[in-house]
């Protein structure tokens, strides 16, 4: 299968995921607006979110699926089946302890994430509470991502993307319940919202399950050891969980300083949530296909289809996300208005959302960029470059956000988080090109240069096209706020469409043409 084809699968399933988890969000904001109970879900239902995207999807993605991949091409199926076994075991062992550490000590690392709630009691204590319901969550999303991992190195991709849909499926159903039904006291929300969230996990992880007995592979079952397996793995690991993880690592510097603020955690999630759309769908998709491909290509000696691979993913990435980037620039304040401002989601939240939406979106090509470029590293087993570069990006982050925020408050949380992206993903493609792994195209510069400039037209359509649509983005009735929106996109959509084919920056129609025949 193509990079392109397995891309659109991953992609695809993404943007379903995201698009009903807009429809969550929606209905989360119409609930508990940006309260308490938002600032203490936000902080319980991220931190083992925080956890399974640095130790699980981080790790993996760096250390096992190359690993796995080896296993596969020279030991064959048996060799990888005992790899899978000694790996599972341990993994679960870790997360038992974790999880059971985590349910002791909670309140100390709910002051460590969320220090502002301290002076508040009914808020700390209410958090605390939630975050143990929650974190359980963290041990079902670890498996999914150690069996995705062997999944995508079959080159089965589906199921492990269309999982996430059942988090919002689930998800979506507790809040409508919680809608219809109506529920006053904010303990008892905050308990049905985080129960909710533990119960998508068992479904979610039924899901790769499911997928990994139709593929035939079998996991056996071994007691946790310390093998040899395991040492690489953590060898590899350790340096990934800061590598694959940086951006949620700046996520959470940014939680514990906007817990100053009230009511910033729930804005800086709002506004995470619609840049993590083309994020979750460019980005994440292109990592995941791309990390076993390289694997692939390397260990069977075909450099050229290496590199030629990662200019690939370049193009895609920023044909889809540069665009992006811009009309999130231009029209924070439609899209957030027309998505959350209803229910308790007032005019205020719009602006303090839209700021942080407007300041997360000129990071976004940095963070797609960053899971273009770590694959590169993480094929070759190098987890501990991409690992100094994460923590100077850190560094960058934490330092601007404490300088920012006195001035620009929760604002100046989202530019650290940008400014720091793009340290970091200037030092991996820069290391990467300068060690001969990576050699751009002759196209590729003409190419990035065109794409920029369609989007920036693009740009300058859509802020004329949202004046001119002003009165009925901003109406009373939702259906015709939210057909407007959709227009806009549109529009959007259109102008960089016939921009990108007439400049030459990306030949959209060859590429949906190749997709079609590949369908066929």
């Amino acid at each position: 299968m193509s990079l392109l084809k397995n891309f659109a699968t991953v992609g695809g399933a993404t943007m379903a995921s995201r698009v009903l988890g807009f429809v969550r969000d929606t209905m989360l904001a119409a609930v508990v607006g940006t309260g308490p109970v938002a600032d203490a879900f936000v902080v319980a239902f991220r931190l083992p979110n925080l956890f399974r995207r640095l130790f699980a999807e981080g790790a993996f993605n760096s250390a096992f699926v190359p690993l796995f991949g080896r296993a596969v091409e020279e030991e064959g199926e048996a060799g990888a089946r005992k790899l899978a076994g000694e790996i599972a075991a341990a993994l679960l062992f870790c997360l038992l302890i974790l999880t059971a550490l985590a349910q002791i000590f909670m309140p100390a690392v709910v002051w460590v994430l969320a220090p502002g709630f301290v002076d508040d009691a009914q808020k700390f204590d209410l958090t605390v509470l939630m975050a143990r319901i929650a974190f359980p969550y963290l041990i079902f999303m670890s498996l999914l991502a150690f069996i995705s991992g062997i999944l995508n190195t079959y080159q089965r991709f589906a199921a492990a993307a269309f999982a996430p849909v059942m988090l919002n499926i689930v998800m979506s159903g507790v809040i409508g319940t919680v809608l219809l039904v109506g529920v006053d006291n904010d303990r008892l929300l905050g308990i049905i919202l985080c129960s909710g969230v533990a119960v998508a996990g068992v479904v979610q992880l039924a899901v790769v399950a499911w997928d990994l007995k139709r593929l035939g592979f079998s996991i056996p079952v071994f007691r946790p050891r310390y093998t040899k397996s395991a040492r690489r793995l953590l060898a590899l690991g350790i340096p990934g969980v800061l590598a694959g993880g940086v951006t949620q690592i700046n996520v959470a510097v940014g939680q514990i300083i906007a817990s100053m603020q009230d009511g910033a955690n729930a804005l800086l999630y709002y506004a995470d949530r619609l840049y993590q759309l083309p994020l979750g769908v460019i980005g994440i998709a292109i990592g995941v296909v791309l990390l076993p491909s390289l694997t692939r290509q390397l260990r069977g000696g075909h450099e050229d289809q290496y590199q030629r691979s990662l200019n690939n993913a370049l193009e895609f990435s920023l044909v889809l996300t540069l665009p992006a980037a811009v009309a999130l620039a231009v029209i924070p304040h439609e899209i957030v208005s027309v998505l959350f401002q209803r229910g308790k989601f007032d005019a205020v939240a719009v602006d303090g959302t839209a700021m942080a939406l407007a300041a997360f979106s000129f990071g976004l090509p940095a963070f797609v960029l960053n899971k273009v470029f770590s694959p590169g590293y993480f094929a070759r087993e190098d987890t501990k470059t991409p690992m100094w570069f994460a923590a100077v990006g850190m560094v960058v982050n934490v330092g601007l956000s404490v300088a920012l925020f006195p001035v620009f408050k929760h604002v100046g949380i989202a530019l650290a988080t940008t400014i720091a992206g793009w340290v970091n993903t200037g030092l991996l493609g820069i290391v990467l090109w300068r060690r001969g792994h990576f050699s751009p195209d002759a196209r590729i510069a003409r190419k990035l240069v065109l794409i920029l400039a369609a989007s920036l037209l693009m740009g300058v359509i859509l802020h004329f096209s949202a004046v001119g649509l002003n009165g009925w983005l901003f109406g009373p009735a939702l259906p015709i706020r939210a057909a407007a929106l959709a227009a806009l996109v549109g529009v959007g959509m259109a102008s960089f469409a016939i921009f990108a084919q007439v400049t030459g920056a990306s030949n959209l129609i060859g590429h949906v043409k190749s997709l079609k025949r590949r369908n066929t």
